[in-house]
């Protein structure tokens, strides 16, 4: 099921996408206050729920909670993520645009939940950096509490998929001498257009992953050239922490980020990114730059 996160007419709902369809599911439950967040913790079990009111809606019927895509104005997903996790230096191909050898382990980082936005959001670049670079990654949504995973039972505590795209001020997260900061000013994770629930996915170790800016491919590779799966991932962290529903694990970027490019490709105002990864839709984006006057926002 591909789920969305909208806003329609100043208040936000949660839907699922059904050709150019949304279906509103707080008016299709009866239950005004779902969140997307309600909807990952009760469940795989609660989707099929779901599914089961959708076989006896008639969608030609014109009810008004019923819209057409360009209706609605996307929001991220999950907004409001637990633990956003993600995962260094990932691709073989990234090792490869380097020249170094790939870690031994997974490379782990943070980037906090205050930074993730939606489809069609602007992303805002920083005063302070010149040198804002994208990266088109995977994104795992965890349904599932979970510590001490083991890799044969990962896919039991995963709910769904979503595209995410990594922003990063290179120069502040180099000078910083750690990632933290340099990759999460506000709206430096946008997520979207869709998360897809894990039973939509056969194989997500083989999906195409693709990033342009301004129509210009840059990044072109699939999620086979990963270094550590995403079970490997899983298993990996929860040996030392918790899982729980809502976290977010984004799992690295493939060949062709901007700043190892020659010569090298940053962010620039009015610029716009797109991601698209196999069976999740497309994610765009416009850069805008802050001004003294601006603020953030």
């Amino acid at each position: 099921m591909k789920l969305v996160t909208f806003t329609k007419n100043d208040q936000d709902f949660v839907g699922t996408v059904i050709d150019n369809l949304v279906i509103n599911l707080n008016h299709l439950l009866a239950e005004p206050s779902l969140t997307m967040m309600d909807i990952v913790e009760r469940g795989l079990s609660y989707i099929k729920k779901i599914e089961t009111k959708l076989t006896d809606l008639d969608m030609d019927n014109g009810q008004e909670f019923i819209l057409n895509i360009d209706e609605i104005v996307f929001k991220a997903p999950l907004p409001n993520p637990g633990k956003v996790v993600c995962v260094g230096l990932n691709y073989m191909d990234h090792c490869r645009e380097q020249n170094v050898e790939p870690p031994k382990a997974p490379l782990i980082f943070s980037k906090w939940s205050s930074c993730v936005v939606g489809h069609g959001e602007n992303v805002i670049l920083p005063i302070e950096s010149t040198q804002v670079d994208y990266e088109a990654e995977l994104g795992v949504i965890i349904g599932k509490k979970g510590k001490s995973i083991t890799e044969d039972n990962v896919f039991d505590h995963i709910f769904g998929y979503v595209i995410v795209n990594d922003i990063s001020a290179r120069d502040v997260q180099f000078a910083d001498g750690q990632w933290a900061r340099g990759k999460s000013y506000d709206t430096f994770a946008p997520c979207g257009p869709y998360l897809v629930t894990v039973d939509e996915v056969s194989d997500p170790q083989k999906l195409s992953v693709r990033c342009t800016v301004n129509g210009n491919v840059l990044q072109d590779s699939n999620t086979k050239e990963m270094i550590f799966t995403i079970k490997e991932i899983v298993a990996y962290l929860s040996k030392g922490f918790t899982f729980e529903p809502g976290d977010l694990l984004s799992t690295g970027t493939p060949h062709g980020v901007g700043v190892f490019r020659d010569p090298q490709v940053f962010l620039e105002d009015g610029d716009e990114v797109i991601v698209e990864i196999e069976g999740l839709g497309i994610l765009k984006n416009t850069c805008v730059r802050e001004t003294e006057s601006s603020g953030v926002n």
